[in-house]
């Protein structure tokens, strides 16, 4: 009897755990859904583009609301990925709209570990793992990226790829920041392109950063969202005098 009722306890265990888990991918799926909808769009409004990965999907929805009634915020249907993706799908992304502001991200998953057949999140210690792309060519790829979007006539606003924190799996504690630094004097040399500092200001929320994941909880991306409006609202504040 006293196998059974412990039996049925870890069942029951079983069953919460799957259900919590379930609630959690349906709130992220719902949350990237949200952030792939079009904005309530007012005409009047300056139109802003984010283009980047998950985390930027993460902080999309409430980069919107804090610009509600200061700007129209769109982003890409999809997570941006790599800069080699960026470099496929550029023009679509931008497609004829007038941008007043673009916002743009890439690093986390250009920095990440493939394997020998392009498996995911490789180990990074193994001699058959590589960078998806390496710092040399990503490098070279926001040169190209950035130039484009600068040709759109918008304010071009580069954001900082944000921390690998210990033990986040196909990824090396310390990359973000050398793949920053790289991208930084990319964009140094194009000039005319604003910075925002968002590692910097991860860094000093950690916390909020999911234990051995890149990814943010709500509350992480909510902060986020706060740099990233600020970075955004000066340049249109700039744009408008």
């Amino acid at each position: 009897m006293m196998n059974r009722s412990v039996n049925q306890q870890f069942a029951a265990l079983g069953v919460l755990c799957l259900a919590s888990l379930s609630m959690t991918l349906d709130a992220n799926a719902q949350g990237q859904n949200q952030a792939f909808q079009s904005p309530n769009v007012d005409p009047s409004l300056p139109h802003v583009l984010l283009i980047g990965d998950s985390i930027s999907i993460g902080y999309t929805q409430e980069v919107r609301k804090q610009l509600a009634g200061k700007a129209n915020v769109w982003r890409p249907k999809a997570n941006c990925g790599p800069t080699t993706r960026g470099l496929e799908s550029i023009d679509q992304w931008l497609g004829d709209r007038k941008w007043d502001v673009i916002h743009f991200n890439f690093g986390l998953h250009d920095l990440k570990f493939m394997g020998p057949n392009n498996e995911n999140l490789a180990d990074p210690k193994k001699d058959t793992s590589h960078q998806q792309v390496p710092i040399d060519q990503y490098a070279d790829n926001l040169k190209k990226l950035a130039t484009r979007m600068k040709q759109a006539g918008a304010t071009v606003i580069w954001c900082q790829t944000t921390p690998v924190p210990e033990g986040a799996k196909g990824r090396v504690v310390g990359d973000s920041k050398r793949y920053n630094e790289a991208a930084e004097k990319v964009m140094t040399e194009l000039g005319g392109i604003q910075v925002d500092r968002l590692y910097d200001f991860a860094l000093k929320n950690a916390d909020l950063q999911r234990k051995a994941n890149v990814h943010y909880s709500a509350k992480g991306s909510a902060k986020l969202a706060e740099q990233v409006t600020r970075s955004i609202s000066a340049a249109l504040t700039k744009d408008a005098q």
